[in-house]
Formats: structure tokens, C-alpha cells, sequence
């Protein structure tokens, strides 16, 4: 572990010399992947340093208890030891962590895609509650949320919303919402007080660069069509409603949010960009989890990950068994608990995987 940590401060040293560099600084590409690669690994790099700087004091206080000491500067320098020891462990089990090989998607934005599943009008109003819980959870955040595509139903749910979250590390935190979340609750719809249970389907996406995935011209189709309102009512008479197809994949996307054809069809470039590239992200993840399986899945999206159940003010994360009461909180976006909890059993099952290789 320490010779990979070794190795990692001693290529910081060296971004920094090529950071300085006249013919790096004028180059804005390489310019940018150095700062990046610089950036990924200072946090590892300055808890090494801090880590190298306790072990010497560790190594200076053993030192002093083989010197003649009084019996209330020995009792003080055990003190001290036993604080240092503690920190080393503590350092030491954050180098593992940090260690743990990172998603290299973990940074960027997300586009997110809710669509209301088994239930009907109650499950389009709860994928209108899983939107709300998300957009309040990224303005906690501090990100910024834009609505890419909605289909709304006449009781205010969403067939279906297409949404972008703009926000370093976006994507890192919302990865594991990919799945069926399950609602169980009295809908206001129904007269007869009886629980209902119904699913909406959570899909995230890492937004991708042009430079990660090429799209041609050539394979893409485009069709524009009058923008429409709920029912099928005509919102706008031009056509400034564009549908995307990707010809290669089959991959279909439209998008009607703007009454500028031309910035609907930006709007759908970047989800056509996201869903491609997430395509042949899945691809690799079958091939990677025919050989090993992680704890936290992220890739299947018929896997039933979560329950919100209205009458016990709960929710439980099946993945890894976790229930909190807190129903109400959660919803209104106070999603961190639920997320820290699955970022540790992640970080957990990674270590494990990397000390039994």
C-alpha cells in the first residue's frame, strides 16, 4: 500500500512541474487532464503527508521513553503515544479508502429519468414526488436542476420526466437511486382508505462529453413534430418538438421542454449522448459482473431497491437492509443518510474485494 502511495505523491510532484510547464499552460486540453489528475489525487497526497508527519512524531515519542525520564513526563509521553497510535489507524484506514480504484464517472452531472410504472395515476404522482424529493436534494446540494422533457398526467404526476442535475460530484451521490422504488400508501384518489402499493422506475445517467462517446451526423435521424400539452393538446402550433433516433443502437429521444427547435434539440443531444454511452457502460458491467458481483448494484434496473411506506412513516433500502423512519424528512430531500449508508457498503465491499485479491 505504501510503495502505490509513494508512487501516487510522486506523480503530484511531477503535475505540479508539468503545471508549470509554458507548453502545458498554453495547451487548454492538456492543460485541463493534468489540473484534473492533480485534483483526484491531493486529498490521497496530503492525508499521506499527514500520515508520514505521525508516524515520525510516533517515532520520536517511542525514542523518548528510552531516555531517563521522571515519572510525570513518562505518564505524558504514554499520553501522547497512545493519541498518535489512534491517529495512525485512523490515517491508515483513510488511505484504504482513497485507495479504492474511483468511478471515473463520479464527477460529472446526471441526467435522470423517472417514469411512473405499475399503478397508474398513483404511480405517476409518486414519480412527481421522487422529482420533487431529487430537486430538493440537489438545491441542498447546491446544484442546479433543468428540466430536459416532462409527459404530465391530468392528477399532476409524470408518465415520465427527464431532468439534468448540473453539480460536481453528481453523479457519485445519485448513482445508487438506478432501480424500482415502491410506494405504499392510501392514494387521494381513493375513496375506501385502502393501501396501494405502486413503483416508478429511476434511471441515472452520467452526462457524456463529446470527446467520450462520437456520435455521426450520419447515424442520427431527426424528426420535429408540434409540441403537445396534457391529453394530447396542442401547446404550440410550430414545429419545435424534436425526436432524436440513433440509428446504431435504436436509441430513441425526444424532446419538447423549449419552443426553440433549435435548443430542444440540444436538450436531446445530451440525453441521446448520456443513454448511448450508458449502454455500452451496462455492456461492460455484464461482462465485469459475470466475474464479480458488487454488494450495491447500480446497473439493474428491474431490481426493487427501495419501499416508501406512507402509514409507518418509513423507508427501507433493500440493497443493504436498511429502514429509517424518517419517511417524511426523506422525501423532502433529506436524502443523506440513505446515500452515506450505501457509499460506505460500497467502500466496504470494495476494500474486501481488494484484500482478497
Amino acid at each position: 500500500m505504501f510503495d502505490r502511495l509513494q508512487s501516487v505523491e510522486d506523480r503530484y510532484e511531477r503535475l505540479n512541474e508539468l503545471l508549470s510547464d509554458p507548453d502545458i499552460v498554453n495547451d487548454p486540453k492538456k492543460l485541463r487532464e493534468y489540473s484534473k489528475e492533480q485534483s483526484d489525487i491531493q486529498e490521497t497526497v496530503e492525508v499521506y503527508r499527514e500520515y508520514k508527519e505521525v508516524r515520525e512524531q510516533q517515532q520520536d515519542a517511542k525514542a523518548m521513553l528510552e531516555e531517563k525520564l521522571d515519572a510525570d513526563m513518562r505518564e505524558m509521553v504514554k499520553e501522547e503515544l497512545g493519541e498518535l497510535e489512534e491517529k495512525v489507524e485512523d490515517l491508515e484506514a483513510r488511505l484504504k479508502i482513497l485507495l479504492i480504484p474511483k468511478d471515473p464517472n463520479d464527477d460529472k452531472n446526471v441526467i435522470m429519468e423517472i417514469r411512473g410504472a405499475a399503478g397508474g395515476d398513483e404511480a405517476a404522482l409518486f414519480a412527481g414526488d421522487l422529482y420533487r424529493m431529487y430537486s430538493r436534494f440537489a438545491e441542498m446540494q447546491g446544484w442546479k436542476t433543468e428540466v430536459i422533457d416532462a409527459n404530465t398526467t391530468g392528477v399532476g404526476g409524470y408518465k415520465e420526466i427527464i431532468f439534468m442535475i448540473n453539480g460536481n460530484g453528481a453523479y457519485s451521490k445519485l448513482k445508487f437511486e438506478n432501480g424500482a422504488h415502491r410506494v405504499q400508501r392510501v392514494p387521494e384518489t381513493e375513496s375506501g382508505g385502502r393501501i396501494h402499493t405502486s413503483t416508478a422506475t429511476v434511471a441515472v445517467l452520467p452526462e457524456a462529453e463529446e470527446v467520450e462517446i462520437e456520435i455521426h451526423d450520419k447515424d442520427i435521424r431527426v424528426d420535429t413534430f408540434a409540441s403537445s400539452g396534457p391529453g394530447g393538446q396542442s401547446v404550440n402550433t410550430t414545429m419545435s418538438a424534436v425526436r432524436l433516433t440513433h440509428l446504431p443502437t435504436g436509441t430513441v429521444v425526444s424532446c419538447q421542454d423549449e419552443k426553440s427547435q433549435i435548443k430542444n434539440k440540444e436538450k436531446a443531444m445530451k440525453v441521446l449522448r448520456a443513454r448511448v454511452y450508458d449502454k455500452f457502460q451496462q455492456e461492460a458491467q455484464a461482462e465485469y459482473d459475470q466475474v464479480r458481483k458488487s454488494a450495491v448494484g447500480t446497473g439493474d434496473r428491474s431490481e426493487r431497491i427501495r419501499t416508501y411506506n406512507f402509514p409507518q412513516n418509513r423507508v427501507t433500502d433493500h440493497r443493504i437492509g436498511l429502514t429509517i423512519q424518517k419517511l417524511d424528512q426523506i422525501l423532502s430531500g433529506k436524502l443523506d443518510e440513505v446515500i452515506d449508508a450505501l457509499i460506505l457498503e460500497e467502500q466496504s465491499a470494495k476494500l474486501e474485494s481488494a484484500s482478497n485479491e
